[in-house]
């Protein structure tokens, strides 16, 4: 009996004596945490911006739209509503992260923060859904706007296999003030999961 207890233990401090700990970056551990995590992190916030402004430069209605257009089109960023189940989900830091994106691309002139945050005032007093033609058309009387860029974030939960996996959308859609039309409409989505504790916690 001693003796097997003896063998246990020197398993036991072997296996110990494997364990290496190991640095990383901010993007390395930003990465790693992608691939164990169900919650949305900062590299998904950069992912989904990158993705959406690729898409809407590929975007080929898009494209005819502005090649009609002459100089470039004045652009007010609506909200980008959260609508998954997370109160706390970062839905500031992927708007500013956005616009910001937005003004580096140099292809919009957009609208004044100042002036956009009353307007959203307003317009969120007035409805607190999505956009309507009414509203977009106000947006254009208030801001001189030309295009109205607005969207949302949704979340489908489920379990498989001892995981939770949450599948995140984010969708985009910009309308032209003037004609109430939708010249653009592009989406980003992706899947994280995390395994489920067999101790309940």
């Amino acid at each position: 009996m001693k003796k097997y207890l003896i063998m246990a233990l020197c398993v036991l401090f072997a296996s110990c004596s494997s364990f290496k700990a190991e640095r990383m970056t901010i993007e390395q551990g930003d990465e790693k945490a992608l691939e164990i995590t169900d919650e949305w992190i900062t590299t998904d916030t950069k992912n989904a911006v990158k993705f959406i402004l690729n898409q809407m430069v590929e975007h080929k209605g898009f494209r005819e739209y502005l090649a009609k257009y002459n100089g470039r089109p004045k652009l007010f960023v609506g909200e980008i509503k959260n609508g998954t189940k997370n109160p706390y989900f970062p839905i500031a830091d992927l708007s500013d992260e956005f616009l910001t994106e937005l003004s580096m691309s140099g292809d919009y002139v957009l609208i004044d923060k100042a002036s956009r945050d009353s307007i959203l005032k307003e317009i969120q007093f007035q409805n607190d859904g999505l956009v309507s033609v009414k509203e977009a058309k106000q947006i254009g009387r208030m801001s001189g706007a030309d295009l109205i860029i607005y969207g949302d974030v949704r979340e489908n939960s489920s379990s498989r296999k001892g995981k939770t996996v949450k599948e995140y959308s984010v969708n985009i859609r910009m309308t032209e003030i003037e004609k109430a039309s939708e010249v653009l409409r592009v989406r980003y989505t992706t899947t994280k999961y995390s395994e489920q504790s067999s101790f309940g916690w």
